[in-house]
């Protein structure tokens, strides 16, 4: 069945990129939706790309789940149905871009092109004055369309700094202001990226900070409306109804996006969410959902609940779905060699090992073909796998490259794959159906 909302919707929004990674983009952002949710205004927050960890700091900041998007992964029409939807709920829609604002193909400049998403750039100011302007204005004219508005400054080391950086400024890009250099709104990193939000000491405090800095600034002000036109949407069939889904969720745990939440309960299925670090037993289940994260930092722990190995063998032994993504994935082989060079025993599901290195193994867009149907997603990962099994298939990357591996024993579905669960939802319900 196809439902068609009929009316065209307007809402304040702004797309926050930047001319690179490490620029600042997830602080500003964070601290925008902090602002103006202080001042008794509802924001959406929106990630481009796959990332998992800058997404838990704007659910934070804004008090509501921020999704993901990409134009390959999770495509226009979802893209336009999200943002639809935020624009009739939201006084504000921010969208955090990935990389720099023209990187990758396709580019978070093509969202805001084909979304008519104004751009504010945040540009890391250290050691430059009027470089600052000209970055400014190759980020708005490097590409037709791009309606690169207006420029924050970040990490600014003085008052005169900021006075020069503000005065370097075409006059065709408005400026927002600046954050200073402060380690009390810094954001700490590791591996992966940023920590989780539920790890960073003072989150909260850190946010508060962050968006009194901006307070003072035009920051403040609500961006000019946008339209977002209605789109046509499947009213998914209720492929899962009466199926009972555990789902892992504790530290080691922790990658999810909030959109194969929807999905899944859209197609009728039960949540339940269990601890592997810390439970002895699964909960009441007709499938079990072990999603990414960090098993490599809790390996000891992980090691030593071997109540839980054995309820997930008897799980799969009992011929129900498991689907183990990433970390998911690497918790169930038989060792798992932490940082450190300490191997710790795994669950056992899975024959070999898995190792963590220090350089990074994969990283980027993927689609795979499986028995139930085509299923996009992404990679990321420092560790590799030494195992026997044969791939039941093996994923491929946008320009047509070899991918990751896909690992089937029974029910039990494993890979490094992280899924898009909307891309292709009957075959998710085919994966977890009984």
């Amino acid at each position: 069945m196809v439902s068609v909302p009929s009316a065209v919707r307007h809402c304040p929004a702004l797309m926050v990129a930047a001319p690179a990674s490490g620029q600042g983009k997830t602080t500003v952002v964070a601290a925008l939706a902090r602002l103006h949710r202080s001042r008794g205004r509802r924001v959406r927050v929106f990630k481009c790309g796959p990332d998992f960890l800058d997404p838990q700091i704007h659910a934070l900041a804004s008090g509501a789940p921020v999704c993901n998007v990409d134009l390959w992964m999770t495509g226009e029409a979802d893209i336009a149905a999200r943002l639809y939807d935020a624009a009739g709920e939201a006084d504000l829609i921010l969208v955090e871009s990935v990389m720099g604002l023209h990187d990758g193909s396709p580019s978070s400049a093509d969202i805001a092109r084909r979304f008519n998403l104004p751009v504010l750039a945040v540009i890391d100011a250290r050691a430059m004055a009027q470089t600052f302007g000209a970055l400014a204005h190759g980020l708005k004219h490097y590409r037709d369309g791009v309606n690169l508005t207006a420029v924050i400054a970040n990490r600014v080391g003085s008052a005169r700094h900021l006075d020069m950086l503000r005065d370097s400024l075409p006059a065709d890009i408005a400026w927002y202001g600046g954050l200073p250099r402060d380690e009390r709104i810094a954001l700490p990193e590791r591996h992966l990226g940023l920590l989780p939000a539920a790890e960073i000491e003072g989150l909260d405090a850190r946010l508060d900070i962050a968006a009194e800095l901006l307070g003072a600034s035009t920051a403040a002000d609500l961006p000019p409306a946008v339209a977002f036109a209605p789109v046509d949407r499947t009213v998914l069939p209720r492929l899962l109804d009466g199926v009972r889904i555990a789902l892992a969720r504790d530290d080691a745990f922790c990658f999810i996006y909030p959109a194969n939440l929807d999905c899944l309960r859209a197609l009728g299925a039960e949540l339940v969410e269990f601890s592997p670090l810390n439970d002895a037993a699964l909960p009441a289940c007709d499938a079990v959902w072990l999603p990414g994260g960090y098993p490599e930092l809790h390996a000891a722990r992980w090691s030593a609940n071997t109540a839980m190995h054995a309820a997930l063998r008897a799980h799969v032994d009992a011929g129900r779905p498991l689907l183990a993504e990433c970390g998911g994935m690497m918790s169930l082989f038989d060792t798992l060699t932490d940082k450190a060079g300490v191997s710790h025993a795994g669950a056992g599901l899975l024959p070999g090992a898995v190792r963590m290195q220090t350089r990074l193994a994969a990283l980027g867009l993927q689609q795979v073909e499986l028995p139930e149907g085509a299923l996009r997603g992404h990679t990321f990962h420092y560790s590799t796998a030494d195992t026997p099994l044969s791939p039941l298939a093996r994923a491929r990357t946008p320009d047509d490259r070899d991918g990751e591996a896909v690992y089937r024993r029974g029910r039990l579905t494993a890979s490094y794959l992280h899924l898009y669960f909307p891309s292709a939802p009957a075959a998710v319900a085919t994966l977890f159906g009984r």
